[in-house]
């Protein structure tokens, strides 16, 4: 399996030729136009990398990401250009109902960050997350207009200057209320990262267009759970100043599972053989592939593996590793053609489960997981002991199984075996 994609082969080409690596290690950075770039792969898909985990290899090996600095030019260097983010376990899920009156949007059925972020507005979460109530007032494209700004060098205590110049930046939902103006990036899965222009070059846009406070938040929707990261740039012209101020997490309606529902499938279900032909997973984070699936459910009839390393937070490796995952529970097969190469669909079964309500849909995939007799012992030895089994055991479990693994890899996929387990006992905790 190639670990390169389509952007990695055609930026190894623009950085040998123009010796892109030469001139930043000189200079500091290099400034490059979407002309250039076109000439070996259309600029918009070569420079969207919304993730850390997306940028090209030649990038990533030398600790550099890009930044537009106007309509049509960018500038390459070691910049600091990600925030990492954590999930806190332990922030409560607030509820809130839908309006029932309401026929033209489905919160059970979440496809897009538009849709999140209607849904969110109209069930009332933004308001209490604002603390007031708020109108839905600004989205999409617009130009950024003149600024300049500071970004740390990710490698030094050093910074750069950036000088802006109508840039293009994108709002997926601004809200207004009293005395704030709240600009929220959403994503519709489950992330480690994002990229701060995405909320600095909108935060500087406004905060000259608006006498009240502006609002930076991140929100990322998966596995039904909206996740709100609110926070504020302490220095208006320091690109790095942004400080995580509070998280919150809502849902709309009630997708409680209680143990009880886990040791009901667990007693009824029987388990399967081992299928053939696709690779025991590698995918340690289970809301994830509920992500790729409702990805491929509702927005995109089929992916190649080059589409999900461009739209979602996975490199070209991972793209196969939570694809195979899928195709292990039965939910994806894989299909192959001259035009996209790999490529992936949904099954019957998989379609059948993604058209569930929250509820219905995660008691479904519970059922999935431990069908398969590794992940059904595993469940059952956590039960029973009422805690995460021992490591040694599920090592034993799984080399009962004759998956034809080394003990080595054995004790790397069992992380897969552990994370997947802990995801079905977490639905019981929210």
């Amino acid at each position: 399996m190639s670990d390169k994609s389509k952007n990695d082969i055609a930026w190894e080409c623009l950085f040998d030729r123009h010796h892109i690596l030469e001139e930043i290690n000189e200079k500091g950075l290099y400034k490059i136009s979407a002309k250039v770039i076109n000439v070996e792969r259309e600029a918009r898909l070569m420079t969207k990398f919304d993730h850390h985990i997306q940028l090209p290899n030649i990038f990533k090996q030398n600790h550099l990401t890009i930044q537009p600095d106007s309509r049509g030019t960018y500038v390459i260097g070691r910049f600091k250009s990600y925030e990492n983010i954590s999930n806190n376990a332990c922030i409560n899920v607030q509820e809130f109902s839908f309006p029932e009156n309401i026929e033209t949007l489905n919160p059970t059925n979440i496809y897009s960050e538009a849709a999140s972020i209607l849904c969110a507005y109209n069930s009332g979460i933004i308001n209490d997350l604002i603390g007031q109530e708020v109108s839905f007032t600004v989205s999409g494209r617009m130009s950024t207009g003149k600024f300049s700004y500071s970004i740390n060098n990710s490698q030094q205590n050093t910074y750069c200057e950036i000088n802006v110049d109508n840039s293009q930046c994108e709002i997926d939902g601004g809200f207004e209320g009293d005395d704030v103006f709240v600009i929220i990036e959403a994503k519709n899965q489950d992330v480690d990262d994002f990229l701060i222009r995405q909320l600095y070059y909108p935060y500087r846009l406004w905060t000259n267009k608006t006498t009240k406070q502006v609002i930076p938040v991140f929100l990322s929707y998966s596995n039904d759970i909206f996740s709100f990261y609110i926070y504020q740039f302490k220095d208006d012209n320091n690109y790095n100043s942004i400080q995580l101020l509070e998280q919150k997490k809502y849902q709309i309606g009630s997708n409680d599972i209680e143990l009880e529902d886990v040791t009901d499938i667990l007693a009824r279900t029987k388990t399967t053989l081992e299928p053939t032909g696709v690779p025991f997973p590698q995918a340690d984070v289970f809301p994830r592939i509920v992500d790729l699936l409702m990805q491929i459910y509702g927005v995109n009839p089929s992916l190649s593996k080059e589409d999900i390393t461009i739209n979602y937070a996975f490199n070209i490796r991972q793209a196969g590793y939570y694809a195979d995952a899928a195709i292990y529970l039965g939910l994806l097969e894989k299909q192959r053609n001259k035009d996209q190469g790999v490529f992936y669909l949904m099954t019957e079964k998989g379609s059948r489960i993604m058209g569930k309500n929250a509820r219905g849909r995660n008691l479904a995939l519970i059922k999935c997981i431990i069908e398969r007799k590794i992940f059904n012992k595993t469940l059952q030895a956590y039960l029973d002991e009422g805690e995460q089994p021992n490591r040694h055991l599920v090592h034993e479990i799984m080399r009962c199984e004759q998956l034809g693994l080394s003990k080595t890899t054995i004790e790397r996929r069992s992380q897969t075996v552990f994370a997947w387990i802990n995801w079905i006992m977490e639905l019981t905790q929210r």
